[in-house]
């Protein structure tokens, strides 16, 4: 891509540091494992229960794990599913994968059997490692799948616990755990294989490396294709983007591994930076349990973290975080879906950290754009916006009726996100009709309605399918969402459409109100307040106030599961 600010005008706003464009090695994330262990074998790789994993270990037992796949008969392109939450056998099991040409499919651990039964079919994996306490979900289906190898391990395997305390944990039921069928393998028995790698031969750009299932909120889970080159790309990509400054450091991980946004932006780039991770097996349920941990290995060393709104305004609200030093925290990225600017403010006030706002989709690797911690001096953030496209990246906005005109710059040109890029999937795995649908001519069609600016900020409005028809005029439910957010009285809120026989659709919010704002303020109040501050037609018909809104495990509120729970009512009455 040569210099051209008319066909990239997001150049003129390049931050400072990030070259425009980045090299591609012909590389899986296994050799990239192992150039970081070679260069830093001392060095933490990995933090999880206080227990640590340097990256002589890692890579270590990341050769033993592979060796033991390849001894179980496993080839170049089979694939292992992963039924496991952030752990040291997460990273362990998926490098070992990589090491070998193996194809991972990690799987939600909350997971239903139906669920679960889904992705290992269509995935057509041949081996399992699952969490002993989750197994029993897999276990209803698993006679019902091609999997030939079932291994199971403990949360605590690998953490240098005694038998003693794991089994006095376990009876105490400190420590998560459940019974395995006798045919199990165990991973504990598996990494004490003596280390002998065979050489296998991985076509970066084409060989699979990850079959990465898209949520279902658009219908059945689809298996994005990813191949290593478009792991590589994207790990490197975001170590370039925290710009030249950025320490070698931690990088924390609430977020969970199983999702493209944490394998990328936590584990991936981790190694890729040759930092370390500082894994959380679950969100904790106090974030003053997250401030004594970043106070504790944050000592020394620059800390990131990548997040989404619902954490860092979880944050915001916890009270007794200045008891902790929480100044190795200096860089975030929010994503899977929108950050409000309260939200964005409140957190950068309390903590000190930067937070900035990106976009990504799970057909992308994930990342396609996000906003710069360094950006030119003299401008000012472009605050709402989703920022300018990675090193690599380009990305364009075309009509949404046809798909084949490309959208001038400006509000005026909404239309459809598309994005050209080394991150981007190879198709839908065994779809080859919805992957036509979706690449047509090397581009993805993201399916999210945006606009570009002069500049190349790009902003996004809504999902196509998300957008409302309410007495012909076109309303963007976050656009609503963003307004309610400035709300005093709202902590969290969703807005979707629902048919209506006169006016086409009506918007109905969801509302979860602040703890101190229960009881003082009625569903009336809002609209109210809707009316003096919105235009007509953007104003919610109807308020519902929740304890709570559904969430994907990553944080993003499930609007989907709110429209279905409301039509589901009007055909009962």
């Amino acid at each position: 891509m040569a210099e051209d600010l008319g066909a990239r005008p997001w150049y003129g706003d390049w931050p400072v540091g990030v070259p425009k464009m980045i090299d591609i090695p012909n590389l899986s994330m296994g050799d990239l494992l192992r150039d970081a262990a070679s260069r830093y074998p001392d060095d933490k790789a990995l933090v999880f229960l206080d227990s640590v994993i340097n990256y002589r270990q890692l890579d270590n037992l990341v050769d033993r794990l592979a060796t033991a796949f390849h001894g179980l008969g496993l080839v170049k392109g089979d694939v292992v599913a992963m039924m496991l939450p952030n752990s040291h056998q997460f990273v362990v099991t998926f490098f070992a994968c990589q090491r070998l040409g193996l194809v991972t499919t990690a799987i939600n651990p909350t997971y239903k059997p139906l669920e679960i039964k889904h992705q290992l079919n269509d995935s057509g994996a041949k081996a399992f490692v699952v969490l002993d306490s989750v197994y029993p979900a897999a276990e209803k289906v698993l006679g019902q799948t091609k999997v030939k190898h079932l291994i199971g391990t403990n949360i605590v395997d690998l953490t240098g616990m005694s038998p003693v305390k794991k089994f006095l944990g376990k009876l105490l039921k400190k420590i998560p755990g459940g019974d395995m069928p006798q045919n199990a393998l165990k991973f504990t028995d598996l990494i004490k294989t003596a280390p002998q790698v065979p050489q296998v031969a991985v076509d970066a750009a084409n060989d699979l490396a990850v079959l990465q299932y898209t949520g279902g909120t658009t219908g059945t889970p689809k298996g994005a294709m990813l191949t290593a080159s478009n792991l590589v790309s994207n790990a490197l990509a975001s170590k370039a983007w925290l710009g030249q400054d950025f320490q070698r450091g931690g990088t924390v991980g609430i977020l969970p591994l199983f999702h493209i946004f944490a394998m990328t932006c936590v584990m991936n780039t981790a190694v890729a930076t040759g930092g370390f991770q500082l894994l959380f097996p679950r969100p904790p349920e106090s974030m003053l349990e997250w401030a004594a941990q970043i106070q504790k290995w944050g000592q020394g060393v620059e800390l990131i973290m990548p997040g989404v709104a619902v954490l860092f305004n979880k944050i915001n609200h916890t009270q007794g975080l200045e008891q902790y030093d929480l100044s190795s925290l200096t860089k975030c990225t929010s994503g899977a879906g929108p950050l409000p600017r309260e939200v964005q403010m409140a957190f950068e006030k309390k903590t000190g950290a930067l937070v900035v706002e990106g976009y990504g989709l799970t057909e992308a690797s994930p990342v396609v754009t996000a906003n710069p911690f360094n950006p030119v001096a003299g401008k000012e953030r472009v605050m709402g916006s989703i920022g300018l496209p990675y090193p690599n990246t380009d990305c364009k906005i075309m009509d949404l009726e046809t798909g084949d005109k490309q959208m001038p710059l400006g509000p005026e040109g909404v239309g459809e996100l598309c994005v050209k890029g080394p991150q981007v999937m190879k198709g839908y795995y065994n779809r080859p009709d919805e992957t036509a649908r979706t690449i047509r001519d090397g581009w993805l069609y993201t399916g999210d309605i945006a606009y570009m600016d002069e500049r190349g900020w790009i902003f996004i409005m809504d999902r196509a399918k998300d957008l409302v028809k309410h007495k012909g005029y076109s309303v963007f439910p976050k656009e609503v969402e963003d307004y309610l957010f400035s709300h005093p009285d709202i902590l969290e809120v969703a807005v979707v459409g629902l048919p209506h026989a006169k006016v086409g659709e009506i918007l109905k919010a969801f509302v979860v109100l602040k703890p101190e704002s229960v009881g003082k303020v009625s569903e009336q109040d809002i609209i109210a307040w809707c009316q003096e501050n919105m235009t007509h037609y953007k104003v919610p018909s109807e308020v519902e106030f929740r304890q709570d809104l559904p969430k994907t495990m990553v944080g993003k509120v499930l609007r989907r599961v709110l429209k279905d729970e409301e039509l589901s009512k009007a055909k009962q009455g």
